[in-house]
């Protein structure tokens, strides 16, 4: 196993001293300040009935020494939990319910506790990965556990801590103060009313999660030699074959056992989905090496574990955010992103030796070379085809979607690309694309199935015309392709022309109309007949005729006051006395469309800031 890379176990490290904090804080800092307070209060008390003892005249000198010593012996802090039965009357005169003893004496008990099961959370968190790394065949029992551990724990911890930090709110000021700020404790009691809702609500919060797929079906009739060829190949490897087989045009081949969306159908059972561009560059043999690899993630098991684990993953994170979105439930989210690493790691260790694993089958099946060329090409592609479309989507002009053409740029290219040096320094720590695990680079691949090309050769491999291909067995795949390829160049075109929108300043007129195809001007009625309006120039407003332009704009406030409501703007340039420029654009009669005026307001001056900071880019 390759090494964790650093950056990967600073934030892990970084979200461990946050779990930390996030489970010990609260009632450390409640179990330290309440026994500061106990043994302030035990002084106060030893030193008051001292006082009172000594004033009784008519005590002898030795009772009124042993009474002393009891007290010193037995202060308020101890007698809560004292069962001395000649103690009672002094525990029933101080220890009664919600007083200040009282308190201060279930607040230590309770952050104690408190301490002790967070140690213990931690240790299980700790405990539950380390079973995840340790057999493959727990990580869904782990998960699935640790899921439930956390989710409880981190509502539970909520409501603890919470407690504390309202009892913590009125207490520390009164204190040290001697008041104590109403306002202060209800905020803080809503806030954790607030995120215990959001803890708990999300617990019983069912996620839909949904695979899909974009291409289509590929039936018997349409390519009976592949279905018979697969069908072998399963049966050599004595699995069940797969009940669907979908053709697209993504660079990758995967099967999977969750229920997946293909258009308006939903597939469920094994599926195998091949790509179309690529089986056009494989030849047989080739190809049959990557059925074979896929295959034996099927025997294997592996699609199954993540048919299982999936769904629970996608809830866990979903989950993982509304914590870290919900206000005050933050506080608490690390300890759920600690266990998600640890457990990601793991998940990414065992998809590693799966992939070394399944290589080794299809070498088996087939040849060492077969499964070694078609990672080599399939890599290839993948990286010049990523190359390509990086390079489009980067141009600034318009593409004209019927003459795009992003196959036949790929098909022209990739021989000149595969004789380049940047070719050579991509393949190095290229893997091959899949959409559910993750891959070893392809150099460790080769060497796992006991191939070693040189590296010389890499580049004559990715531009081999196959012989034969199975695509020429698919009856239907020309038109397949030719769907896929015009949707995909159409939405392509689509979100080009809306990041030009985000690029572009305007410079010209047919920049201006692509501009204002997603940036029209918006306007707001104000009291009486004034309007403001929002484009992409600025913020103009009827009543004066002036505009604030974008560039003028530093920071944005937007202020309701019963006076009428007000968009403060602050400018980058300072005034006569040093101060911070400002702009105050009057908003009477807005109040019921203040929240569109304000998305408005944020979203075009958004793009101005992209568009500036893509001009500064170059």
């Amino acid at each position: 196993m390759t090494a964790v890379p650093s950056s990967f176990r600073t934030a892990l490290a970084k979200v461990f001293v946050y779990a930390l904090l996030a489970l010990f804080l609260v009632p450390a800092g409640t179990y330290f300040f309440s026994g500061y307070a106990q043994r302030d209060q035990d002084a106060g008390f030893v030193a008051g009935i001292s006082q009172r003892i000594d004033a009784e005249k008519g005590m002898p000198a030795a009772e009124k020494l042993a009474r002393k010593d009891y007290y010193r012996l037995n202060p308020p802090s101890t007698i809560c939990g004292s069962t001395d039965p000649e103690a009672q009357d002094y525990r029933e005169a101080l220890c009664e319910r919600y007083s200040d003893v009282w308190q201060f004496n279930m607040a230590r008990k309770v952050s104690f506790w408190t301490l002790v099961a967070s140690a213990l959370l931690l240790l299980s968190v700790l405990g539950l990965g380390a079973l995840a790394f340790a057999d493959r065949t727990l990580q869904y029992t782990s998960f699935v556990t640790g899921w439930r551990l956390t989710t409880w724990a981190s509502a539970a911890a909520l409501v603890v801590q919470g407690t504390m930090a309202v009892w913590l709110s009125f207490w520390v000021t009164a204190f040290f103060f001697h008041k104590y700020s109403p306002k202060l404790i209800i905020i803080v009691g809503l806030a954790v009313a607030a995120g215990v809702f959001v803890a708990v609500a999300g617990i019983f919060k069912r996620v839909h999660s949904e695979s899909r797929a974009v291409g289509e079906l590929v039936s018997e009739e349409d390519a009976p030699l592949l279905w018979k060829r697969i069908r072998h190949m399963a049966e050599r490897l004595k699995t069940e074959p797969p009940q669907h087989i979908v053709a697209g045009i993504d660079a990758n081949f995967f099967v999977t056992e969750a229920p997946l969306a293909v258009g308006d159908k939903l597939l469920t059972g094994r599926t195998l989905f091949v790509s179309l561009p690529l089986l056009r560059i494989l030849d047989q043999s080739e190809a049959d090496a990557v059925f074979g690899h896929e295959l034996a993630h099927l025997r294997g098991g592996d699609t199954r574990s993540s048919a299982r684990l999936g769904p629970k993953l996608v809830q866990y994170d979903h989950y993982r955010h509304a914590m870290r979105t919900g206000g005050l439930t933050a506080v608490v989210s690390p300890v759920l992103d600690l266990y998600r690493m640890i457990f990601e790691i793991a998940l990414a260790r065992d998809s590693r030796e799966r992939e070394f694993k399944a290589d080794r089958i299809a070498a088996k099946l087939i040849t060492p070379a077969a499964i070694a060329q078609s990672l080599v090409k399939i890599a290839a592609y993948a990286q010049y085809r990523h190359k390509i479309e990086d390079e489009l989507f980067g141009r600034n002009e318009r593409h004209d979607q019927a003459t795009l053409g992003i196959a036949s740029f790929v098909a022209q290219g990739l021989a000149p690309y595969a004789a380049s040096d940047d070719f050579l320094a991509a393949m190095k720590t290229a893997n091959v694309p899949h959409p559910y695990d993750s891959h070893p680079a392809m150099p460790e691949r080769l060497r796992n199935v006991g191939m070693a090309l040189k590296e010389q050769d890499w580049g004559s491999i990715a531009v081999r015309v196959p012989a034969a291909t199975w695509v020429q067995q698919i009856l239907t795949a020309d038109a397949i392709e030719q769907r896929l390829w015009s949707d995909y160049e159409q939405q392509f075109a689509q979100d080009h022309e809306r990041s030009l929108a985000y690029r572009y300043e305007p410079a010209n007129d047919a920049e201006r109309a692509v501009v204002l195809k997603y940036f029209p001007p918006v306007v707001f009625t104000l009291k009486g007949s004034d309007t403001v309006e929002i484009s992409i120039d600025g913020i103009r407003t009827s009543a004066d005729e002036t505009t604030v332009f974008w560039d003028a704009v530093k920071a944005l406030e937007y202020k309701e006051s019963s006076f009428g409501n007000a968009l403060i703007v602050t400018h980058p340039d300072k005034g006569a006395l040093g101060t911070a420029k400002t702009t105050k654009i009057k908003l009477g009669g807005l109040a019921k469309q203040k929240d569109e005026f304000n998305a408005a307001v944020s979203h075009y001056w958004q793009r101005h800031q992209i568009m500036r900071a893509h001009q500064q880019g170059g």
